[in-house]
């Protein structure tokens, strides 16, 4: 059984694959947690992925019998990096990208992370990774107005939003809400003109407060990075 780990900066999500195949996943909200969940366990081969915790000593805790790989811009990817400044790629953004190729294999697929904020990849349908867009996410932008202003609350996000706002926190909702809708409707149709039998996926936290609302047909996977994890791990094991 392979072990996939995203540690994030709010919870570590974690995958176990039986090769290719997702059995199992979970998120902790504690490192603790974690851990002494896999004390329990026996690993095979395992990848670990952070943007910005150190993880060294993690690995190193876990009982792993074969290959432990620390996910990195620098080991051997399944995709063709052609960004300019590979070693400023976030990990996760090369994990989504590496997830693109398992899920949907042989087409241009662009996918769409949002989280903190909207990541946009593009993987063509010879495995080459260009790179995409990075935009403020939901929450960031609803925390924008309210820091950025004087009279401005914060609002929550919400699923069910109308047009016209007729109050302020309505309006606030409305502009953010539709404002991000009307944002992945035109980059989706934008990729679609220039690139034929594109696929798009959406993920991340925020997923599903736009995965009913779009237009198009999209491929919903919340656990594209674990599977883009495992994907790595497995082309480095060659299992």
């Amino acid at each position: 059984m392979n072990l996939a780990v995203d540690y994030g900066n709010t919870r570590i999500k974690i995958g176990l694959f039986n090769e290719h195949a997702l059995e199992f996943h979970s998120s902790f909200d504690h490192l603790e947690d974690f851990l002494d969940w896999s004390k329990k366990k026996q690993f095979d081969n395992a990848i670990i992925s952070s943007v910005n915790q150190p993880i060294d000593n993690v690995l190193e805790s876990l009982p792993i019998t074969g290959k432990k790989l620390v996910m990195s811009q620098s080991i051997p990817l399944p995709i063709e990096i052609k960004y300019k400044t590979p070693l400023t790629l976030g990990v996760d953004r090369i994990a989504a990208a590496c997830g693109a190729i398992e899920l949907l294999p042989k087409r241009n697929c662009l996918v769409i992370d949002m989280g903190t904020c909207i990541n946009y990849e593009f993987v063509d349908d010879q495995c080459n990774y260009f790179g995409g867009a990075i935009s403020p996410g939901v929450s960031m932008r609803f925390k924008a107005m309210h820091k950025f202003t004087a009279k401005l609350p914060l609002v929550n996000p919400s699923e069910n939003i109308e047009l016209i706002g007729t109050n302020t926190m309505e309006s606030l909702q409305s502009g953010v809400m539709i404002g991000v809708l009307s944002e992945l409707e035109g980059v989706i149709k934008r990729y679609q003109e220039k690139y034929p039998n594109l696929g798009v996926i959406l993920c991340g936290g925020d997923a599903y407060l736009f995965e009913n609302k779009l237009k198009q047909p999209i491929f919903v996977a919340p656990n594209l990075v674990l599977r883009g994890l495992n994907r790595i791990l497995v082309h480095n094991v060659g299992l």
